[in-house]
């Protein structure tokens, strides 16, 4: 049991700036750093526990699936993904399945996820489901003739917006937007419009028109209602999504708070500011900083962050 600061994995995608490692000080040589994988065990990009060379997984093998809490007993697999994502470009327009379909198809579990937006630029937008309801015709026409964007959902984004964004949700992050993804521990994305764009091979990058027909709600997406702060333990927390992989809360902190990962389930934190020292009172002290991500074992117990700052806490509810 105990809290381990975690060195993400990183992605080079073409749509990449610079910012997680100008801003957020991320270690890595890449031109672009499109995303860093803060929190994962997927085979792609597997976080290690700082200082160790140990990834996370590797941790939970050798103190056994306890440190991840009884509420995760249900789960085959490590059931999260948290990642920072710096969107110097616009994403492409893309789909991801549900779990039956994901498991039949690719082998691996759907994605429903959930987006923080950490910062963006003046007039950044980002693409949310349809305007209004469409056929399965109407969609296949507008894919084959470059019409799809005339009827999605465009939505201007503000700094602490939130996106729920469960499985078959048609969705794309905009140009100029800096987000803090959490979602299902998964890697399956079907790409349906990538604005003529070419990959590294300079060839088109590959879509997965098919499968998005197969996946794809043509439907406004459904939105998850807005949540009040409330202030527990030296903080304001304010519930930013809740279902049965994951349940999100933003947290600040003026100068200390007091947290608990009971056996129930671990706890992960992600330091969107300020340089905070947690600790559990039992080992030694772990200073973090902007753009850091903790791992606390389930049954660590009470735990302290002490110093201003914010930061998403994610954790396995029941």
């Amino acid at each position: 049991m105990g809290i381990y600061l975690l060195e993400p994995a990183f992605k080079d995608y073409i749509w990449g700036g610079t910012r997680l490692r100008d801003e957020y000080g991320k270690d890595c040589s890449y031109d672009k750093v499109a995303e860093s994988w803060e929190l994962s065990c997927h085979k792609d990009g597997p976080s290690v526990i700082s200082g160790s060379g140990m990834t996370l997984q590797e941790l939970i093998d050798k103190e056994g699936r306890q440190i991840l809490g009884t509420n995760c007993e249900r789960f085959e697999n490590f059931p999260i993904l948290i990642k920072l994502i710096d969107a110097k470009d616009n994403l492409s327009v893309q789909v991801h399945p549900d779990n039956d379909y994901a498991m039949r198809v690719e082998g691996e579990y759907g994605k429903t996820e959930m987006w923080y937006v950490v910062d963006c630029d003046e007039g950044a937008e980002l693409l949310y489901g349809f305007k209004h309801e469409i056929s399965k015709e109407e969609f296949a026409q507008r894919i084959a003739d470059n019409t799809l964007l005339e009827v999605t959902n465009n939505v201007p984004v503000h700094k602490g917006d939130v996106f729920f964004i469960k499985s078959g949700t048609l969705h794309a992050i905009g140009k100029g937007i800096l987000i803090a993804e959490i979602q299902q521990n998964s890697n399956t994305t079907y790409r349906i419009y990538d604005y003529g764009r070419v990959g590294k091979d300079g060839k088109p990058r590959e879509l997965h028109v098919e499968k998005a027909k197969d996946v794809t709600k043509l439907a406004p997406a459904e939105t998850y209602p807005d949540t009040p702060v409330v202030q527990e333990n030296g903080a304001s927390i304010k519930l930013l999504s809740k279902c049965e992989y994951f349940t999100t809360y933003k947290v600040d902190i003026e100068e200390k708070a007091e947290f608990d990962a009971d056996d129930s389930s671990f706890v992960s934190l992600l330091i969107l500011e300020g340089s905070p020292v947690v600790t559990d009172g039992n080992s030694d002290p772990v200073s973090a900083k902007k753009g850091d991500s903790l791992f606390i074992s389930a049954g660590t117990g009470r735990f302290t962050v002490e110093g201003s700052c914010s930061l998403i806490l994610t954790k396995i509810d029941d």
